[in-house]
């Protein structure tokens, strides 16, 4: 095979690349997001709560003193490389061109949810729901939004992040899909985009060769989270390279990504253990 490949050909396939990853991504809307990051690591920054007080007549104002923490996303680099023989020509074999994009993208948005999932787990938050040998119920979901309710997490941008048998457990509960208690109509789609204040958001078995939600036996950690409690930190977004390596007499491509998550606000974390 030709060891030549044109730039137009590269830069077609990191385009498709990009393409299928962005799409592929299922978590990185749902936390507070820093691209373009230089160095090793990143400092997100908490603001403490502040109390407002009173002021008497030509006295001097009282500070509130609002703390500041600092938390701590560390770089990983990960890679999604390939051997191929399929680029030998810009023109030729498109539809196996598409599939190696997808591939590498999909190992990339699966990495990308995983540092976020990881990060959540292990924020050391206090906020735990026991598993009570139940899978998830509606009073599991009440009870994670009342746990962030309890300490005045915003109403805005929650997600609950499950499995697909939390999903079953949810579409067997006849409140959770009556139109009578419920105006989502769930059975129709077989999915829940919206309940109880949640964006909800499934993790697949697929994920299981990065980790996906932690399984202990039988007992599955979901999760229930605000925004701005996760911080995902981007060094170096999705991107490939495509080199020429003749001992192989074949393509490498590869998908790079550099990135690092860390838990903001455990307060804004509840961990959800479901019986699967």
């Amino acid at each position: 095979m030709s060891k030549y490949l044109s730039d137009a050909a590269i830069t077609e396939f990191d385009s498709e690349v990009k393409h299928a990853y962005q799409g592929a991504q299922t978590l990185r809307q749902t936390v507070t997001v820093r691209t373009g990051v230089k160095g090793e690591a990143y400092k997100f920054t908490k603001m403490g709560k502040g109390i407002a007080n009173q002021k008497a007549s030509q006295a001097d104002v009282t500070p509130m003193d609002i703390t500041h923490s600092r938390q701590t996303a560390t770089m990983e680099n990960w890679n999604a490389p390939e051997y191929t023989d399929i680029f030998d020509q810009a023109e030729v074999n498109f539809d196996e061109r598409n599939e190696l994009a997808s591939t590498i993208a999909m190992a990339l948005g699966r990495r990308d949810d995983q540092l976020i999932i990881d990060a959540a787990v292990n924020s050391g938050t206090s906020k735990t729901i026991a598993a009570g040998g139940a899978g998830l119920t509606l009073a599991k979901v009440t009870s994670a939004s009342k746990k962030l309710n309890d300490d005045a997490v915003p109403g805005m941008d929650r997600t609950f992040v499950h499995s697909p048998a939390a999903l079953e457990d949810l579409l067997n509960d006849t409140t959770v899909t009556s139109q009578d208690y419920n105006s989502v109509r769930l059975l129709m789609s077989g999915e829940i985009n919206t309940f109880m204040g949640f964006t909800w958001k499934m993790i697949e078995d697929r994920a299981a060769a990065e980790g996906g939600l932690p399984i202990s036996g039988s007992d599955r950690t979901c999760l229930a989270y605000h925004k701005a409690a996760l911080g995902l930190a981007v060094n170096l977004d999705a991107k490939t390279e495509v080199n020429y390596v003749p001992q192989k007499t074949s393509w490498l491509c590869n998908g790079i990504y550099k990135a690092g998550a860390v838990a903001r606000d455990a307060e804004g974390i509840v961990t959800v253990v479901i019986q699967e």
